[in-house]
């Protein structure tokens, strides 16, 4: 069942995925993007956050117009889908702890015993990481040396986020294994 309008919604999301209709996304942005800023407001967003969020929102529904399914959500439950996982995206990287002062001057040089056992370690996870299957091994460097959310690397590989999660779940199963 489809609410008053909605029908109106999808097919002007459509314009914008086959042409780059620029007056459609123009109605839908008037029409979504004050209530995407409300949204994010009563989330907990500033003002400043909550207006960067709803432009990388309206963006993102530009860029990625070609993955609305109208049989699968309405348009805005797939806009406030997208404004919830970005608002999530951006408290996790605001929540990163902050390093400790940094001490001033040159540091101790480090025991060669712990040099060594560090880079027997790096070997082995080196090691360890060329073991793993590549579709595990690919998202595993996405996510933690491209610094990659799980939602950013299904947005880029086009996978399901369960499957992202399952494969990153399993890979490290199997490098602390592997570790330990």
């Amino acid at each position: 069942m489809r609410l008053e309008g909605e029908a109106d919604w999808s097919a002007l999301v459509l314009r914008v995925r086959d042409n780059a209709d620029e007056q459609a996304f123009s109605q839908i942005f008037a029409h979504f993007g004050p209530r995407v800023r409300a949204f994010l407001r009563k989330s907990g967003a500033t003002d400043a956050q909550a207006e960067e969020c709803t432009q990388d929102v309206m963006s993102t529904l530009w860029q990625k117009a070609h993955l609305y399914d109208p049989g699968r959500a309405s348009v805005s439950t797939w806009i406030f889908t997208i404004a919830r996982n970005r608002r999530i995206d951006a408290l996790r990287k605001s929540r990163r702890p902050e390093p400790e002062d940094l001490p001033w001057g040159p540091e101790d040089e480090p025991d060669q015993a712990d040099v060594f056992e560090m880079q027997q370690e790096s070997r082995r996870l080196v090691d360890a990481l060329a073991e793993l299957p590549e579709n595990q091994r690919v998202l595993i460097e996405r996510a933690y040396f491209g610094e990659l959310s799980h939602s950013q690397i299904a947005a880029e590989t086009g996978l399901p986020l369960g499957t992202i999660k399952s494969r990153i779940r399993l890979a490290l199963d199997r490098l602390r294994r592997k570790m330990s």
